[in-house]
Protein backbone atom coordinates (compact mmCIF):
# COMPACT_ATOMS: atom_id res chain seq x y z
CA UNK A 1 0.00 0.00 0.00
CA UNK A 2 1.41 3.53 -1.00
CA UNK A 3 1.28 6.38 1.46
CA UNK A 4 1.77 10.09 0.77
CA UNK A 5 3.25 12.62 3.02
CA UNK A 6 3.96 15.71 2.99
CA UNK A 7 8.01 16.58 4.24
CA UNK A 8 8.56 20.67 5.71
CA UNK A 9 11.40 21.54 6.76
CA UNK A 10 11.23 24.25 9.18
CA UNK A 11 13.51 26.47 10.64
CA UNK A 12 12.35 24.62 14.34
CA UNK A 13 12.38 20.72 12.70
CA UNK A 14 11.07 18.70 10.33
CA UNK A 15 7.20 18.37 10.22
CA UNK A 16 5.02 15.60 8.10
CA UNK A 17 1.79 15.80 7.20
CA UNK A 18 0.00 12.39 6.09
CA UNK A 19 -2.85 11.72 3.31
CA UNK A 20 -5.21 10.28 4.92
CA UNK A 21 -8.04 7.50 3.67
CA UNK A 22 -10.53 10.47 3.64
CA UNK A 23 -7.82 12.25 0.94
CA UNK A 24 -7.44 14.90 3.74
CA UNK A 25 -4.23 16.13 4.54
CA UNK A 26 -3.84 15.75 8.50
CA UNK A 27 -0.48 16.86 10.89
CA UNK A 28 1.42 13.58 11.06
CA UNK A 29 4.35 13.79 13.30
CA UNK A 30 7.62 16.11 14.08
CA UNK A 31 11.14 15.40 14.16
CA UNK A 32 14.24 17.38 15.08
CA UNK A 33 12.42 19.89 17.17
CA UNK A 34 13.87 22.85 17.60
CA UNK A 35 16.78 22.01 15.23
CA UNK A 36 16.49 24.02 11.13
CA UNK A 37 16.09 21.50 9.09
CA UNK A 38 17.15 23.17 5.40
CA UNK A 39 15.89 20.17 2.82
CA UNK A 40 13.84 16.62 3.48
CA UNK A 41 12.89 14.07 0.98
CA UNK A 42 12.51 10.61 0.51
CA UNK A 43 14.76 9.01 -2.14
CA UNK A 44 12.54 7.69 -4.78
CA UNK A 45 15.29 4.66 -5.42
CA UNK A 46 15.27 3.25 -1.88
CA UNK A 47 12.80 4.38 0.28
CA UNK A 48 15.19 5.92 2.09
CA UNK A 49 14.14 9.20 4.88
CA UNK A 50 16.85 12.35 4.54
CA UNK A 51 16.91 15.76 6.26
CA UNK A 52 19.64 17.77 6.01
CA UNK A 53 20.21 19.76 9.00
CA UNK A 54 21.39 23.34 10.04
CA UNK A 55 22.47 22.94 13.54
CA UNK A 56 24.37 26.96 13.57
CA UNK A 57 26.96 26.59 16.44
CA UNK A 58 27.15 22.71 15.59
CA UNK A 59 27.44 23.20 11.91
CA UNK A 60 25.44 20.75 9.16
CA UNK A 61 24.59 17.68 9.93
CA UNK A 62 23.23 15.01 7.72
CA UNK A 63 20.47 12.18 9.14
CA UNK A 64 18.91 9.21 7.24
CA UNK A 65 16.27 6.94 8.06
CA UNK A 66 14.32 3.88 7.02
CA UNK A 67 11.21 4.91 8.49
CA UNK A 68 10.64 8.64 9.56
CA UNK A 69 11.20 8.09 13.37
CA UNK A 70 14.65 5.97 14.02
CA UNK A 71 17.49 8.05 12.41
CA UNK A 72 20.87 7.70 11.99
CA UNK A 73 23.39 10.57 11.84
CA UNK A 74 26.13 10.32 9.16
CA UNK A 75 29.12 11.97 8.53
CA UNK A 76 28.34 15.31 6.23
CA UNK A 77 29.65 16.13 3.62
CA UNK A 78 33.33 17.08 4.43
CA UNK A 79 35.54 19.75 2.24
CA UNK A 80 39.12 18.00 2.11
CA UNK A 81 42.45 19.70 3.48
CA UNK A 82 43.97 22.22 1.03
CA UNK A 83 40.86 23.16 -0.73
CA UNK A 84 39.99 26.75 -0.65
CA UNK A 85 36.93 29.02 -1.34
CA UNK A 86 39.63 32.07 -2.84
CA UNK A 87 43.22 31.88 -2.71
CA UNK A 88 44.02 31.82 1.30
CA UNK A 89 40.16 30.71 1.95
CA UNK A 90 40.20 26.99 3.53
CA UNK A 91 36.54 25.99 2.65
CA UNK A 92 34.61 24.47 4.99
CA UNK A 93 30.71 23.39 4.88
CA UNK A 94 28.90 26.14 5.24
CA UNK A 95 25.39 24.62 4.69
CA UNK A 96 23.71 21.93 3.16
CA UNK A 97 21.31 23.22 0.35
CA UNK A 98 20.19 20.80 -2.41
CA UNK A 99 19.78 16.92 -2.29
CA UNK A 100 18.89 14.90 -5.01
CA UNK A 101 18.79 10.94 -5.90
CA UNK A 102 20.99 9.65 -8.77
CA UNK A 103 18.86 7.69 -11.30
CA UNK A 104 16.58 4.96 -10.99
CA UNK A 105 19.34 2.39 -12.21
CA UNK A 106 22.01 4.03 -9.50
CA UNK A 107 19.91 3.12 -6.27
CA UNK A 108 22.23 4.43 -3.45
CA UNK A 109 23.69 7.31 -5.63
CA UNK A 110 23.07 10.89 -4.16
CA UNK A 111 24.10 14.11 -4.31
CA UNK A 112 24.21 17.48 -1.84
CA UNK A 113 24.51 20.92 -2.85
CA UNK A 114 26.32 23.11 -0.40
CA UNK A 115 27.32 26.46 0.03
CA UNK A 116 30.29 27.41 -0.56
CA UNK A 117 29.52 25.75 -3.88
CA UNK A 118 30.75 22.19 -3.74
CA UNK A 119 28.89 19.69 -5.03
CA UNK A 120 29.24 16.50 -3.14
CA UNK A 121 28.00 12.46 -4.47
CA UNK A 122 27.84 9.21 -2.62
CA UNK A 123 27.48 6.02 -4.52
CA UNK A 124 26.91 4.14 -0.80
CA UNK A 125 24.05 5.51 0.30
CA UNK A 126 25.48 8.20 1.87
CA UNK A 127 28.32 6.17 4.09
CA UNK A 128 30.72 8.33 2.12
CA UNK A 129 30.73 11.58 0.48
CA UNK A 130 32.97 12.78 -2.10
CA UNK A 131 33.77 16.38 -3.56
CA UNK A 132 32.79 16.32 -7.30
CA UNK A 133 36.04 17.71 -8.26
CA UNK A 134 35.09 18.30 -11.77
CA UNK A 135 33.25 21.29 -10.49
CA UNK A 136 34.92 22.31 -7.82
CA UNK A 137 37.85 22.74 -10.49
CA UNK A 138 36.23 24.78 -12.78
CA UNK A 139 38.53 27.49 -13.84
CA UNK A 140 35.67 30.13 -13.76
CA UNK A 141 34.60 29.11 -9.95
CA UNK A 142 37.58 31.04 -7.70
CA UNK A 143 37.39 34.46 -9.88
CA UNK A 144 33.27 34.35 -11.25
CA UNK A 145 31.38 32.68 -8.28
CA UNK A 146 29.97 34.90 -5.29
CA UNK A 147 27.09 34.74 -3.01
CA UNK A 148 23.97 36.19 -3.63
CA UNK A 149 22.31 36.59 -0.09
CA UNK A 150 24.97 34.80 2.10
CA UNK A 151 28.30 35.06 2.41
CA UNK A 152 29.33 32.52 -0.48
CA UNK A 153 28.36 30.73 -4.03
CA UNK A 154 25.51 27.82 -3.31
CA UNK A 155 24.25 24.86 -4.65
CA UNK A 156 20.72 25.02 -5.03
CA UNK A 157 19.10 22.97 -7.69
CA UNK A 158 20.04 19.84 -8.79
CA UNK A 159 18.32 17.85 -11.60
CA UNK A 160 19.43 14.09 -12.85
CA UNK A 161 18.30 12.97 -15.82
CA UNK A 162 15.49 10.33 -15.97
CA UNK A 163 17.29 9.00 -19.06
CA UNK A 164 20.43 9.43 -18.95
CA UNK A 165 22.44 9.56 -15.29
CA UNK A 166 25.35 10.85 -15.68
CA UNK A 167 23.56 14.01 -16.83
CA UNK A 168 22.85 16.51 -14.54
CA UNK A 169 22.08 20.15 -13.89
CA UNK A 170 23.14 22.20 -11.02
CA UNK A 171 21.78 25.95 -10.03
CA UNK A 172 24.30 28.27 -8.72
CA UNK A 173 23.95 31.15 -6.56
CA UNK A 174 25.51 33.15 -8.25
CA UNK A 175 27.05 30.98 -11.10
CA UNK A 176 24.34 30.14 -13.02
CA UNK A 177 23.34 26.82 -14.03
CA UNK A 178 25.90 24.31 -15.06
CA UNK A 179 25.72 20.78 -17.06
CA UNK A 180 27.10 17.74 -17.11
CA UNK A 181 26.82 14.79 -19.75
CA UNK A 182 29.94 12.30 -17.82
CA UNK A 183 28.28 12.21 -14.14
CA UNK A 184 30.57 14.94 -12.99
CA UNK A 185 34.26 14.82 -14.40
CA UNK A 186 33.30 17.78 -16.64
CA UNK A 187 30.73 20.57 -16.40
CA UNK A 188 30.13 23.65 -18.80
CA UNK A 189 27.59 26.37 -18.11
CA UNK A 190 24.50 26.65 -19.59
CA UNK A 191 23.36 30.67 -19.05
CA UNK A 192 23.03 31.83 -22.70
CA UNK A 193 20.01 34.67 -22.51
CA UNK A 194 20.02 35.03 -19.15
CA UNK A 195 20.22 38.85 -17.55
CA UNK A 196 22.34 39.72 -14.34
CA UNK A 197 21.36 43.35 -14.04
CA UNK A 198 23.93 43.62 -10.95
CA UNK A 199 27.21 42.47 -13.38
CA UNK A 200 29.02 45.30 -15.36
CA UNK A 201 28.05 42.77 -17.89
CA UNK A 202 24.31 41.55 -17.72
CA UNK A 203 25.00 39.22 -20.17
CA UNK A 204 28.00 37.67 -19.07
CA UNK A 205 28.12 33.52 -18.93
CA UNK A 206 29.51 33.06 -15.24
CA UNK A 207 27.97 35.07 -12.48
CA UNK A 208 24.24 34.85 -13.24
CA UNK A 209 21.59 34.48 -10.19
CA UNK A 210 19.27 31.28 -10.61
CA UNK A 211 17.12 31.28 -7.49
CA UNK A 212 15.84 27.48 -8.68
CA UNK A 213 15.82 25.68 -11.48
CA UNK A 214 13.12 23.16 -12.14
CA UNK A 215 11.94 21.02 -15.16
CA UNK A 216 8.66 19.00 -16.89
CA UNK A 217 9.94 15.17 -15.57
CA UNK A 218 8.15 13.78 -19.46
CA UNK A 219 10.05 16.92 -21.49
CA UNK A 220 13.05 17.49 -19.30
CA UNK A 221 14.31 19.90 -22.43
CA UNK A 222 12.08 22.10 -20.78
CA UNK A 223 13.40 24.21 -17.99
CA UNK A 224 12.19 26.76 -15.72
CA UNK A 225 14.23 29.02 -13.76
CA UNK A 226 13.33 31.69 -10.83
CA UNK A 227 15.97 34.20 -11.36
CA UNK A 228 17.20 37.12 -9.31
CA UNK A 229 16.01 39.59 -12.73
CA UNK A 230 13.12 37.62 -13.37
CA UNK A 231 11.57 34.31 -14.99
CA UNK A 232 13.38 32.06 -17.43
CA UNK A 233 12.55 29.49 -19.91
CA UNK A 234 14.25 26.79 -22.08
CA UNK A 235 13.23 24.50 -24.60
CA UNK A 236 16.68 23.16 -25.91
CA UNK A 237 17.63 21.73 -22.41
CA UNK A 238 19.30 25.21 -21.74
CA UNK A 239 21.29 25.72 -24.89
CA UNK A 240 19.08 29.34 -24.57
CA UNK A 241 17.21 30.88 -22.47
CA UNK A 242 14.28 33.58 -23.14
CA UNK A 243 12.79 36.06 -20.82
CA UNK A 244 9.23 35.16 -20.05
CA UNK A 245 8.83 37.55 -17.28
CA UNK A 246 5.11 39.32 -16.65
CA UNK A 247 5.68 42.74 -18.40
CA UNK A 248 4.44 45.40 -16.68
CA UNK A 249 3.01 42.70 -14.54
CA UNK A 250 3.70 41.10 -10.84
CA UNK A 251 5.22 37.40 -12.22
CA UNK A 252 8.42 38.66 -11.74
CA UNK A 253 11.05 38.51 -8.66
CA UNK A 254 10.62 35.25 -6.60
CA UNK A 255 12.24 32.41 -5.57
CA UNK A 256 10.61 29.35 -5.88
CA UNK A 257 9.18 27.93 -9.35
CA UNK A 258 7.02 24.67 -9.49
CA UNK A 259 7.11 23.06 -13.77
CA UNK A 260 3.86 20.90 -14.51
CA UNK A 261 5.34 17.45 -14.69
CA UNK A 262 3.98 16.25 -18.12
CA UNK A 263 2.97 19.96 -19.81
CA UNK A 264 5.84 21.55 -20.72
CA UNK A 265 3.90 24.81 -21.45
CA UNK A 266 2.77 24.85 -17.49
CA UNK A 267 4.82 26.24 -14.49
CA UNK A 268 3.75 28.41 -11.23
CA UNK A 269 5.86 31.17 -8.94
CA UNK A 270 4.98 33.46 -6.02
CA UNK A 271 5.33 36.77 -6.77
CA UNK A 272 7.20 38.97 -4.10
CA UNK A 273 8.53 42.77 -3.76
CA UNK A 274 12.14 43.18 -5.16
CA UNK A 275 15.22 42.16 -3.42
CA UNK A 276 15.33 45.05 -1.25
CA UNK A 277 12.06 44.50 0.04
CA UNK A 278 10.86 40.69 0.32
CA UNK A 279 7.25 40.71 1.21
CA UNK A 280 4.06 39.91 -0.48
CA UNK A 281 3.51 42.38 -3.37
CA UNK A 282 0.52 45.00 -2.29
CA UNK A 283 0.76 42.77 0.90
CA UNK A 284 -1.29 40.49 -0.89
CA UNK A 285 -0.54 36.79 -1.34
CA UNK A 286 -1.14 34.83 -4.68
CA UNK A 287 0.28 32.37 -6.68
CA UNK A 288 1.32 32.97 -10.64
CA UNK A 289 0.68 30.04 -13.48
CA UNK A 290 1.70 30.23 -16.89
CA UNK A 291 -0.45 27.49 -19.13
CA UNK A 292 1.46 29.09 -22.50
CA UNK A 293 5.16 28.53 -22.29
CA UNK A 294 5.15 31.98 -20.07
CA UNK A 295 3.75 34.22 -23.05
CA UNK A 296 0.82 35.49 -20.62
CA UNK A 297 -0.16 34.94 -16.96
CA UNK A 298 -2.59 34.41 -14.20
CA UNK A 299 -2.99 35.27 -10.61
CA UNK A 300 -5.05 33.44 -8.12
CA UNK A 301 -5.60 34.76 -4.84
CA UNK A 302 -9.01 32.70 -4.03
CA UNK A 303 -7.98 31.55 0.38
CA UNK A 304 -4.95 33.24 0.50
CA UNK A 305 -4.71 36.34 2.59
CA UNK A 306 -5.11 39.45 0.92
CA UNK A 307 -4.09 43.19 2.85
CA UNK A 308 -2.22 42.27 5.39
CA UNK A 309 0.29 39.44 4.21
CA UNK A 310 4.20 40.10 4.85
CA UNK A 311 5.04 36.24 3.34
CA UNK A 312 7.46 35.51 0.92
CA UNK A 313 8.15 32.17 -0.22
CA UNK A 314 11.92 30.39 -0.16
CA UNK A 315 13.04 28.55 -3.02
CA UNK A 316 12.53 25.42 -1.77
CA UNK A 317 8.85 26.05 -0.39
CA UNK A 318 7.09 25.06 -3.15
CA UNK A 319 6.00 21.55 -4.55
CA UNK A 320 3.84 20.03 -7.03
CA UNK A 321 2.40 16.44 -7.47
CA UNK A 322 -0.26 15.66 -10.16
CA UNK A 323 -2.72 18.82 -9.43
CA UNK A 324 -2.02 19.16 -5.83
CA UNK A 325 0.37 22.34 -4.97
CA UNK A 326 1.58 22.93 -1.81
CA UNK A 327 3.19 26.07 -0.29
CA UNK A 328 5.06 27.23 2.88
CA UNK A 329 6.16 31.23 3.95
CA UNK A 330 8.53 33.03 5.88
CA UNK A 331 6.04 33.72 8.34
CA UNK A 332 5.22 29.88 9.09
CA UNK A 333 1.95 29.47 6.68
CA UNK A 334 0.94 26.66 4.90
CA UNK A 335 -1.33 26.49 2.05
CA UNK A 336 -2.89 23.72 -0.28
CA UNK A 337 -4.64 23.92 -3.49
CA UNK A 338 -6.27 20.76 -4.99
CA UNK A 339 -6.83 22.52 -8.49
CA UNK A 340 -3.71 23.78 -9.69
CA UNK A 341 -3.63 26.95 -8.03
CA UNK A 342 -7.25 28.55 -8.57
CA UNK A 343 -7.97 28.24 -4.84
CA UNK A 344 -6.32 27.29 -1.56
CA UNK A 345 -6.85 26.49 1.71
CA UNK A 346 -4.77 26.85 5.04
CA UNK A 347 -3.27 23.92 6.28
CA UNK A 348 -1.47 25.51 9.30
CA UNK A 349 -0.75 28.98 10.27
CA UNK A 350 1.68 28.48 13.42
CA UNK A 351 4.32 26.49 11.84
CA UNK A 352 8.33 28.17 12.02
CA UNK A 353 9.36 29.76 9.17
CA UNK A 354 9.20 27.13 6.61
CA UNK A 355 12.50 26.06 4.48
CA UNK A 356 11.87 23.21 2.36
CA UNK A 357 8.09 21.30 1.41
CA UNK A 358 8.31 18.05 -0.82
CA UNK A 359 5.28 15.23 -1.66
CA UNK A 360 6.89 12.31 -1.69
CA UNK A 361 5.22 8.53 -1.63
CA UNK A 362 6.45 5.53 0.24
CA UNK A 363 5.28 2.30 -0.83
Amino acid sequence: MTQEYLLIGTRKGLITYKLSQGSKWKYHDTQFLGIPVTIATIDKNTGYWWALLDHGHWGCKVHRSKDGKNWEELEAPKYPEGEEIKDGVPASTKLLWAFSNGGQDRPGTVYVGTEPGGLFKSTDNGDNFELVKGLWDHPSRKEQWFGGGRDHPGIHSILVDPTNSDHVYIGISCAGVFETWDGGDSWHPMNKGLKADFLPDPDSEIGQDPHLVDWCKTNPKVMWQQNHCGIFRTIDGGQSWSDITEKDGIANFGFAVAAHETNPDVAWVVPGVSDVMRVAIDQSLCISRTDDGGKSWKHFRKGLPQATAFDITYRHALALTGETLVFGTTTGNLYLSENEGESWSTLSNNLPMVHSVEFCQVS
